[in-house]
């Protein structure tokens, strides 16, 4: 009984989330990416990736590899 109220609940839940996605015409999920956030773009924040690869390229203008 507790797995068939289970499944019940699960697919509940899966077309509850799917409403939008089913009765829009072209209808599809928006990107949960970070970089793809109007307003996180708005605030300067963008993916762990980018922002480390921006720290390394900024780190290494400040060294001077021929003082080494």
């Amino acid at each position: 009984m507790k797995l068939i109220i289970s499944i019940v609940l699960l697919l509940a839940a899966v077309s509850l989330l799917s409403v939008r996605v089913i009765l829009k015409k072209n209808g599809r999920f928006s990107s949960q990416h970070i970089s793809q956030s109007k307003i996180m773009r708005e605030r300067g924040i963008h993916c762990a990736v980018s922002q480390d690869r921006e720290a390394k390229q900024q780190n290494e203008q400040k060294i001077d590899v021929n003082a080494l």
